[in-house]
């Protein structure tokens, strides 16, 4: 057990050392929990972590905590892709101060809160996603936001725009009891790559308990819990 917390601890050092040489840091978690639930998510707790280590240069935004609608899938409708084009865009200098953000589903429902990502997204030069493996595959609130953002994808590619997050490091870091982890981060890799980011492998792992994908004992649980906080949290 000894050598493996040494193995992930390294994973989390080369992800600070790699941190370290950039100047803003945009962490979005999304994990959730029920709201009067104490417990923090343990991928919630890592980006914590991290904050506390390389400071202010790092902005943390907790995704369950806004409302972003469900994407309505413009990007494959009956008449053409109509993801991402000109009249999508979101007319308003405070939320879209870049210009870029052009989301029906942002000018559809005036109470969606996607703009306070894309809005901290064009100022960062690194972006790092932080969420759960659940039932094989990323959390849901991930889903969610990376479906979304589908209109950077696709102006790049359908739309022969220009490359609109090139400039931006990118990474993906997730958490999971005991099934599918690599694999989540393999895809997850790559959909990141298709948008366009600069994709950092050493921003890019996930810690897993057990590669048993049959326990779903209670105390596996509590025990990953432990081993955990050993692992990330008390050094």
């Amino acid at each position: 057990m000894q050598k493996r917390i040494l193995e992930d601890r390294k994973k989390f050092d080369d992800s600070i050392k790699y941190l370290r040489t950039k100047k803003r840091i945009l962490f979005l978690t999304t994990s959730n929990r029920w709201v009067g639930e104490k417990d923090v998510p343990k991928s919630t707790q890592l980006a914590l972590k991290m904050k506390n280590i390389l400071g202010k240069k790092v902005k943390i935004i907790k995704v369950p905590e806004l409302k972003i609608y469900m994407c309505e899938g413009n990007v494959s409708i009956a008449k053409g892709s109509n993801c991402g084009v000109d009249s999508a865009l979101l007319k308003d200098k405070f939320k879209n101060p870049s210009g870029f953000h052009k989301c029906w589903a942002s000018i559809n429902n005036k109470d969606d809160e996607l703009w306070k990502i894309s809005r901290e997204l064009f100022k960062s030069d690194c972006i790092v996603f932080f969420g759960s493996v659940r039932w094989g595959q990323a959390n849901a609130v991930y889903q969610r936001l990376i479906e979304r953002l589908t209109w950077i994808e696709n102006y790049r590619s359908t739309l022969n725009g220009k490359n609109l997050v090139g400039k931006i490091d990118a990474g993906i870091i997730l958490v999971g009891q005991n099934w599918n982890g690599k694999d989540v981060i393999r895809i997850q890799k790559g959909v990141l790559e298709s948008f366009g980011f600069n994709v950092v492998k050493k921003l890019c792992w996930n810690w897993q308990f057990t590669k048993d994908s049959y326990d779903e004992r209670d105390e596996s649980y509590i025990k990953g819990v432990k081993v955990f906080g050993e692992t990330f949290i008390k050094i």
